[in-house]
């Protein structure tokens, strides 16, 4: 491997941390290993030593620990779906109003509607972005 051409993902850091740590070097052995191959890529000495002790302590995964809490996400399939039939239904429908009855934020709301059912409103009424020659022709 050579030092010009060493970007690795932390996943890739821990899996050497946990190979060095198997094989009994210490964390500043590890880190000096490391920052010789690695250069400015390489983790922070603090970021060595820790996971060489979790490592040492038993750990196996390489892998982040799931964090608790809400979900990354709440734009799902569903969600979309839900948007769109309510927008179908009542194309004067308010942002908020959506918001409230699907339990998600506004801001959220707006990304369904804008990104991913590509529809603006104009006046008071939620339009596709493109229309089409039909609709255009319609509108006059």
């Amino acid at each position: 491997m050579s030092a010009g051409s060493s970007k690795l993902s932390n996943i890739e850091h821990r899996a050497v941390i946990k190979y060095f740590v198997k094989k009994g070097k210490t964390p500043k052995e590890i880190f000096e290993y490391m920052v010789s191959v690695l250069q400015e890529s390489a983790p922070s000495y603090k970021m060595v030593k820790k996971w060489a002790r979790l490592f040492q302590q038993g750990r196996e995964s390489c892998e982040d620990d799931p964090r608790p809490g809400r979900p990354v996400t709440v734009v799902t399939e569903e969600n979309v779906r839900k948007t769109e039939k309510l927008v179908l239904a009542d194309r004067r429908i308010k942002l908020w109003q959506i918001a409230e009855e699907l339990q998600i934020s506004k801001e959220r709301v707006g990304e369904i509607i804008h990104e991913h059912m590509n529809m603006r409103k104009i006046n008071a009424r939620w339009v596709p972005k493109m229309l089409t020659p039909f609709d255009k022709q319609r509108r006059l």
